[in-house]
């Protein structure tokens, strides 16, 4: 006795594509961060996150950014002092003042973080 194995055939999408819409990019690294850390947040707690769903159509998913920073994280080009500064803000939805004696350093992290992500959102069209 043989066992057949039924033949796959093309699996169902979830989601229907979306079409082609305008996105409009961010105008600094900073703002598409602040956009990101609730975004994630969001999608962590179960929300479906998905792009061109928001108010103002961006050009990518927040994983999209994730995936970019985590880029960065394993080429050394971020240190765990930039991540968790960058989260710390993101949270807060707020850049560290630099003029606060206690938010100094993490304002130069911050800076270094966000001036090491800005290039590699340039280039995939993220931020203009």
């Amino acid at each position: 006795m043989t066992l057949h194995r039924p033949v796959p055939g093309p699996r169902p999408r979830a989601l229907p594509p979306l079409p082609p819409t305008e996105t409009t990019p961010f105008d600094s690294a900073e703002e598409a961060w602040l956009w990101f850390v609730p975004a994630h947040e969001a999608k962590l707690t179960g929300a479906r996150v998905r792009a061109g769903q928001g108010l103002v159509t961006r050009p990518c998913e927040p994983g999209d950014i994730l995936c970019m920073v985590d880029r960065l994280y394993r080429r050394r080009r971020l240190l765990r002092d930039h991540l968790l500064v960058l989260a710390h803000y993101g949270r807060r939805q707020m850049a560290p003042e630099p003029d606060r004696r206690r938010e100094m350093r993490d304002h130069a992290l911050w800076v270094e973080a966000l001036s090491a992500l800005a290039p590699v959102l340039r280039e995939k069209g993220i931020v203009r």
